[in-house]
């Protein structure tokens, strides 16, 4: 790619000003040109042969049907049989349209049910109906070949699955759903969260030139190595309080696990120490005698550069009491869970804090403190965390990590096997370890999902597995991560 910078993403608004800023520069149709030579080249990848592979266009009006017209002319010049399905075919591009037929493919029209069957029998179908200034779903002629397209072998999206908002990653109807999106440009929020990543499959770029005439990007996606340099590494004069120390109060009688699951992941997240509070410290010292068991209350446990709250605590007075305590110190705080409970009816008392907060909420725990998340889940992210003055760590599919300053931050690992009981609890305990090591909080929060992600793959494989198995995971996941290369 250049040195382009493929970890970030950019709104439609700010793409199509970078877009008009270099066609000013450059003969008319070249970056049409340069996104159709890379979508033919990812197109033809995935193809076993391109010399006869069947190959279906779906063309709508305007740029985005041009460039499937002038990768599907690449491909037929490889030797592929290539038909074109016009859905408007008074608009559809005629440079394209024409290159196409000079390297002997074909185009008709949509109606009909020779079309559907053309789209069902493809070996691959390219999605170039609607590209990112598209808006709700897909209109019915074009949802039904979108429908047959899932017949066909393999399906690549023209740099957005149609039907997808490409800012926010909603679909509010029928959409496109590709094996494989090739973008242009830059990446689109909308491939990266919600209903759109699930859409888009994997994601490759095509570098077309626009890296210097984008601004400053607020949307990044951490890469292995993003991670691995922000996590704190001992030294040789490093001791257990130079690393972090790390506050966990969590658990009750009903929801012993919550604390063992969360003292655990501070424990393997890298912190010097990990002091407990709260009525679960038998399982936590039966199972992690190196957990420093406080008797009093949060305020007099001793040293502890980050905490910790909530996760299986319980919403009774008592735990209102130990995370009061806890949101009057002036070190970083993590809240979880019934933590997050707790505050719903005092956002306040997030408000009025001076040192760094972190919520981890999934969706319902998010509709108590800040309202319903809706289809843009970055927007509500940065949303809550500008009202309430923290970092706000939406769980999810793709996990969102949004600070008050705008800042987000998309996570690209993870399984769906990580929806399981408890898994949020070793994520709190880890992103505690980080944010006692000195991680700035966004960041410190990013990087343990990320983490948590890797652990969650390496524990479940291809099958299900459980919040313990995630826990004991951390390690390999974290050599996984560090490793060299």
């Amino acid at each position: 790619m250049g040195g382009f910078p493929v970890r970030y993403a950019w709104p439609v608004a700010e793409v199509r000003a970078a877009e008009d800023a270099l066609l000013a520069l450059v003969p008319p149709g070249a970056l049409m040109q340069r996104a159709a030579a890379g979508l033919a080249v990812h197109s033809g990848r995935l193809l076993d042969r391109v010399y006869g592979a069947r190959v279906a266009l779906l063309v709508g009006a305007g740029d985005n049907g041009g460039d499937a017209l002038y990768a599907g002319a690449r491909l037929a010049a490889r030797g592929a049989r290539v038909s074109a399905v016009l859905l408007r075919p008074d608009r559809a591009h005629a440079g394209g349209l024409a290159a196409l037929r000079r390297a002997g493919g074909r185009a008709g029209a949509a109606a009909g049910p020779a079309a559907v069957s053309l789209v069902r029998g493809a070996d691959l179908v390219l999605d170039g109906i609607v590209g990112i200034g598209g808006s709700g779903g897909l209109r019915p002629d074009a949802a039904e070949l979108a429908e047959a397209a899932g017949a066909a072998g393999l399906r690549v999206a023209v740099d957005l699955p149609s039907g997808v908002d490409a800012d926010t990653g909603a679909v509010p109807g029928a959409a496109f759903s590709a094996n494989l999106t090739v973008t242009f440009g830059c990446l689109k929020p909308g491939l990266l969260v919600g209903a759109g990543a699930d859409r888009a499959g994997e994601v490759r770029l095509v570098d077309i030139g626009l890296g210097p005439y984008l601004p400053p990007a607020t949307v990044r996606v951490l890469e292995r190595a993003d991670v691995a340099a922000l996590l704190p590494r001992p030294g040789a004069d490093s001791d257990k309080y130079t690393r972090g120390v790390v506050g966990v109060v969590a658990g009750s009688a009903q929801y012993t696990g919550a604390a063992v699951l969360s003292a655990g992941a501070a424990v393997h997240g890298g912190a010097g120490m990990v002091r407990y509070v709260g009525s679960a410290a038998d399982a936590v010292r039966a199972r992690w005698p190196e957990v420093v068991i406080a008797a009093g209350p949060p305020s007099e446990a001793g040293r502890v550069q980050a905490w910790v709250a909530g996760p299986g605590l319980g919403t009774d007075g008592a735990a209102a009491a130990l995370l009061t305590d806890v949101l009057a110190s002036d070190v970083p705080v993590l809240v979880d869970a019934d933590g997050i409970t707790l505050l719903a009816g005092r956002p306040d008392a997030l408000r009025r804090r001076t040192a760094p907060t972190v919520l981890t909420p999934h969706d319902r725990e998010f509709a108590r403190v800040a309202g319903a998340v809706g289809p843009d889940r970055i927007g509500a992210a940065r949303r809550a965390a500008a009202d309430l003055g923290a970092v706000v760590l939406l769980k999810g599919n793709r996990t969102v990590v949004a600070g008050p300053d705008g800042t987000a931050y998309v996570n690209p690992t993870g399984t769906a096997w990580l929806a399981t009981a408890g898994s949020g609890d070793v994520l709190s305990g880890l992103g505690g370890a980080l944010l006692a090591g000195g991680v700035e909080p966004a960041a410190a929060v990013a990087a343990a999902a990320y983490l948590h992600g890797v652990a969650g793959r390496l524990a479940a494989g291809d099958a299900p597995t459980s919040s313990g198995a995630v826990l004991a995971a951390l390690p390999a996941a974290l050599r996984a991560v560090l490793r060299p290369g």
